[in-house]
């Protein structure tokens, strides 16, 4: 890539990823202060690291072409796919505009380039259900009308940059008025700061001509140890969701009424074939349940806002506890000690999904039931965990993670090594703990643990009786049908059948070095429990039981049957009653019922 000329008279396509380039080394280090004014939509303190996010995508995508049109097309391509956040979206849309009104050109003209950033604000416009001005929208329309109104006197693209990067910043100053969030807090609108802090970037590169520099730029997101005390405001939708659509004239119409139905904040960006749709609901489920009808979902996303704000503002201790989707924990216990959770990815039909965010376990099990599309789960992967790793480790001394056993899924193996790389770039602790348990056996050590922090334990404290815990839990589940255990492959097809034929019902445990075991088995399912109830009588006569979990797969009648008998022995109500997570639903099937405990 060579140096771009004194003064450019017209841009190539190496000469517009250069500049990019620069603008994302600027945004890059800026990243947190635009984190830290973040009170608009929500004030989750994400905005710089959206858009450091997305701009990162397009570096890791985009393989620049001398044509400027070919160029454009791929970095909005790349964006589209990569975009995070609200502000992630909209400037992915912006590039999405301009790409798609630029000339076929290898090269073009400060008038070609104006005509097409014109064009492009109103891709941004039609993206937003609910446009608001003195946001970052309002900054990108007053910086390309100013450069088209003027196109015809601005001489290159040096003077283009200056002059219109004035009305940005004037421009900025103004969102501070015109909205009274930003107001308030007497800020002025992060994804506006982070669009002209771009556009600084580019002009830093323009005036010192620093191409070693803008080559060095990082693809990693920086993170510093910051807060920023922003007032509260309610989160009425919860989870920022974002989905990428996939498709044939995709209804762009129709997507955005799906879409306004489920939440707010509503941006779709893309074309007919390729949607990137962000959006604030509390109920991410339904949103991709209905997003099926109109594409492919190639991804998603369901970020925990109210998570988010706890962990800049209101921390219960400063020990994250950390876990994934199979834990079986109750909603209110995870938010009363704030704990975090990973989903697994969950496979039906060649449709993805977030386990217990985009997907809830009721409509898993109606799906487990369809023989044509069989389901399978996937691990969390590592890139995942580095994201929430770094991210804690901004606000958090140190992260405990607890995960199903390895011998399950490959999600323990990939958290220890997220775990290395980030305690190495941060110098801070990250214990990762394999429980040798899945489900309310992982699930109640977790509590425990919760409460430990709760207690002001310390994290080596909380680490080695966590251990003890899990070691001291027992899981017992009832199997009512073998065909769920023989189609996961726990069983083999002749076993299925002879077992079919006998009528005969398994009783699977958790065996101490973590993996799945029998325990019993009997002609019913009734029977099944009857022996696991036996077996709880044995243990409480024997040293006691200090918490049990319930648990089941679409059984009620069943389920409030052993729960009772549980109460009779133990003298108390279970810790709560819960639908099985997936991981243990694909194996043991619809109709389960299970119990776990934690011994004295």
């Amino acid at each position: 890539m060579s140096v771009l000329p004194a003064h450019i008279i017209r841009l190539n396509g190496t000469g517009l990823y250069t500049l990019f380039l620069a603008g994302a080394g600027k945004l890059f280090e800026h990243q947190e202060e635009i984190n830290l004014i973040n009170v608009f939509p929500v004030p989750d303190a994400d905005t710089g690291t959206n858009l450091a996010s997305t701009i990162r995508a397009v570096i890791d995508q985009l393989k620049p072409d001398k044509s400027f049109k070919n160029t454009a097309d791929a970095m909005a391509l790349a964006a589209l796919t990569g975009a995070r956040g609200n502000s992630g979206v909209i400037f992915a849309q912006f590039l999405y505009g301009m790409s798609a009104e630029a000339p076929r050109e290898q090269e073009v003209s400060v008038s070609s380039f104006a005509d097409s950033v014109k064009k492009a604000v109103n891709y941004v416009y039609d993206a937003l259900s609910h446009p608001v001005e003195g946001t970052m929208l309002t900054v990108i329309r007053e910086w390309a009308e100013y450069i088209h109104a003027r196109k015809e006197e601005l001489k290159d693209f040096n003077e283009m940059l200056s002059r219109s990067l004035e009305v940005a910043r004037e421009s900025l100053k103004g969102t501070t008025e015109k909205l009274k969030e930003l107001s308030m807090a007497q800020v002025v609108d992060a994804g506006a700061k982070g669009f002209v802090v771009f556009l600084e970037g580019m002009m830093e590169y323009v005036t010192d001509r620093n191409l070693k520099k803008v080559l060095k730029v990082s693809r990693d997101v920086v993170h510093l140890d910051a807060v920023h005390d922003t007032s509260y405001r309610e989160i009425n939708y919860r989870y920022c969701t974002e989905v990428l659509l996939r498709g044939e004239n995709i209804d762009k119409n129709q997507v955005r009424e799906l879409a306004d139905a489920s939440g707010d904040s509503v941006v779709i960006a893309g074309s007919g074939q390729t949607l990137r749709l962000h959006v604030h609901t509390n109920h991410p489920d339904t949103l991709v349940a209905g997003l099926n009808r109109y594409g492919r979902i190639a991804f998603q996303k369901a970020d925990d806002m109210v998570r988010q704000y706890e962990m800049i503002h209101h921390r219960k201790s400063s020990v994250a506890l950390v876990t994934d989707s199979t834990c079986d924990l109750p909603e209110v216990i995870m938010d009363h000690y704030q704990i975090y959770q990973l989903p697994i990815q969950v496979e039906i039909g060649g449709s993805h999904y977030l386990d217990r965010l985009t997907i809830k376990p009721e409509q898993f099990y109606s799906l487990m039931q369809d023989k044509k599309s069989a389901p399978t789960t996937s691990q969390v992967n590592e890139t995942a965990f580095v994201q929430l790793y770094s991210r804690l480790l901004n606000y958090y001394d140190s992260v405990i993670a607890v995960h199903l056993s390895g011998h399950f899924s490959g999600t323990w193996k990939n958290s220890v090594q997220a775990a290395r790389k980030v305690s190495n770039e941060t110098g801070r602790k990250i214990t990762v703990i394999d429980s040798k348990q899945i489900s309310g056996g992982m699930g109640l050590g977790i509590l425990k643990m919760a409460r430990g922090l709760e207690e002001g334990k310390s994290h080596e404290e909380v680490v080695r009786l966590g251990k003890r815990w899990f070691s001291s839990a027992r899981l017992f589940v009832g199997v009512r049908d073998l065909k769920y255990l023989v189609r996961s492959g726990r069983v083999s097809p002749l076993k299925g059948f002879i077992g079919k034929m006998l009528n005969m019902k398994p009783i699977i445990t958790v065996d101490p070095e973590g993996k799945a075991a029998q325990f019993g088995k009997t002609v019913s399912q009734k029977g099944i429990l009857k022996m696991i109830l036996r077996e709880i009588r044995k243990i409480e006569n024997q040293g006691g039981i200090e918490d049990y979990v319930v648990l089941q797969a679409r059984n009620p009648e069943m389920t409030n049957w052993f729960t009772a008998e549980m109460k009779k022995i133990t003298g108390r109500d279970p810790v709560s009653v819960v639908q099985i997570s997936p991981a243990l639903a694909l194996h043991a099937g619809v109709g389960t019922v299970a119990v776990a405990l934690l011994r004295k």
